[in-house]
């Protein structure tokens, strides 16, 4: 019993004389997203403003979401992936984006990817689309949005 004791006040004591520097390196996440990072995503796009819906853009998304996208979503029905008839409304222009382009990196550390990871048990495959086709693809969701 007197050695438990001793251990347990040794643990105690080694870790109140080194706990402060440990402390010090360990508490700034290096993985901790910023508030931009949670609004918008992790990835290349920082930001988009939108103007009125490009109608030549929108018909090239289509066609990019029919075949690279189709597969796993629908517009107004769960499928492998959610619904995206609605995603420019419930998501960021510049997070729809990232989740196109860096669906690794969201999957592993956004929250809102997380939970989609764990809800459909499938994580969103990479399409390996430029940022222009991805900009192509959002447009044509944006056409998909119920109107408000």
């Amino acid at each position: 019993m007197k050695n438990i004791l001793f251990a347990s006040l040794l643990a105690l004591a080694l870790a109140a004389c080194g706990g402060s520097q440990e402390q010090t390196a360990t508490s700034a996440d290096p993985d901790a997203l910023t508030p931009g990072q949670i609004a918008d995503g992790i990835g290349p796009v920082r930001s988009i403003t939108l103007g009125p819906v490009d109608a030549a853009l929108a018909a090239a998304g289509e066609e990019l979401f029919t075949v690279k996208c189709s597969a796993c979503h629908k517009m107004t029905e769960r499928y492998v992936g959610p619904a995206l008839g609605d995603v420019t409304v419930r998501r960021t222009p510049a997070f729809v984006m990232n989740m196109i382009l860096n669906p690794e990196e969201m999957i592993k550390r956004h929250p809102e990817a997380k939970k989609l990871l764990a809800e459909f048990m499938t994580p969103m495959a990479n399409q390996n689309l430029t940022e222009e086709e991805a900009r192509a693809v959002l447009e044509y969701l944006r056409t998909q949005a119920p109107a408000q």
